[in-house]
């Protein structure tokens, strides 16, 4: 195996990350880590997917009874060097954090594997134990004031975008009450998958913002609990089309998502941005925003 793995990287390096043979195809990086015994970095080819602005890998080992020796090392250190094909040819090198997800957030994202590759239930029905699913976080700039105020606009201009969703949706339940359940399923089959996976990204930034600025722990953690009240109600919204809700539950519950993501909206928008900019420290925030 050591030599298969030898022969990948050269050809990933050689060959903009593109190799051939039983991995032509496949989305692979190259992350080195720091061995947790010896101290020596090792670089193991993983296959990869895109979660937002993170990179997410598989400790599948193919099935094998115990985790690849690239997860122990990083769960013993969680700095990452990460190669990845960046087109024209080339590689980019960059560094990364590593968090390990847990609980329904490992869940879904391996559930998602399986669907977009069948070879990972395989995997996962060949071992006991649970494969482990770890997102890779792009960490170099971190002490940079500038990419911290460029990151405290995105975070702004982020919301932008499903606030004005948001208002179309609701805007498309005016009018004449006949076919307002599927006016809403319609809206909600476009709007209602993005706050998961808006927030299942933000979720796992947290960790590194958090380690980074320990400063509005408190606000993370009420963040954190407005993703879940989010994701309640977005999926109370989902069921009502099919509920054959009256029309005035059927808006009632449009205004309910709008008022719980503008408050979380309203309450991110506070907090963060000035830790980001040197605005001063976000702290604990238990009233209304």
């Amino acid at each position: 195996m050591a030599a298969f793995h030898e022969q990948v990287i050269e050809e990933f390096r050689g060959n903009g990350g593109r190799v051939g043979g039983v991995l032509q195809g496949a989305d692979l990086l190259l992350p080195t880590t720091r061995g947790a015994r010896g101290g020596r970095d090792h670089t193991t080819p993983a296959v990869y997917v895109r979660d937002g602005a993170r990179l997410l890998v598989f400790a599948s080992n193919g099935g094998a009874p115990k985790h690849p020796a690239w997860y122990h090392n990083l769960r013993a250190d969680p700095r990452v060097t990460v190669e990845l094909g960046s087109g024209g040819g080339r590689v980019e090198r960059f560094a990364a954090r590593a968090v390990v997800t847990e609980g329904a957030e490992r869940d879904r994202l391996h559930a998602a594997q399986f669907l977009r590759d069948p070879a990972f239930a395989a995997y996962q029905a060949g071992t006991d134990r649970l494969i482990p699913v770890v997102a890779l976080h792009r960490v170099d700039g971190i002490d940079d004031p500038a990419r911290h105020a460029a990151i405290a606009a995105h975070l702004v201009a982020a919301h932008t975008e499903p606030r004005a969703e948001l208002a179309a949706l609701r805007a498309g339940l005016d009018g004449p009450e006949p076919r307002l359940g599927e006016r809403l399923a319609g809206h909600c089959l476009a709007f209602c998958g993005a706050p998961r996976t808006h927030h299942a990204g933000e979720d796992g930034a947290f960790d590194l913002f958090q380690e980074r600025f320990p400063e509005p722990t408190g606000a993370l953690d009420r963040m954190r609990d407005e993703h879940r009240t989010v994701a309640r109600t977005v999926t109370e919204l989902e069921a009502l089309p099919a509920s054959g809700a009256a029309p005035e539950v059927l808006r009632a519950g449009a205004d309910r998502l709008a008022a719980v993501l503008e408050e979380h909206f309203a309450h991110e928008e506070a907090r963060l941005p000035p830790v980001l900019t040197g605005g001063g420290p976000a702290g604990p925030h238990t009233g209304r925003s």
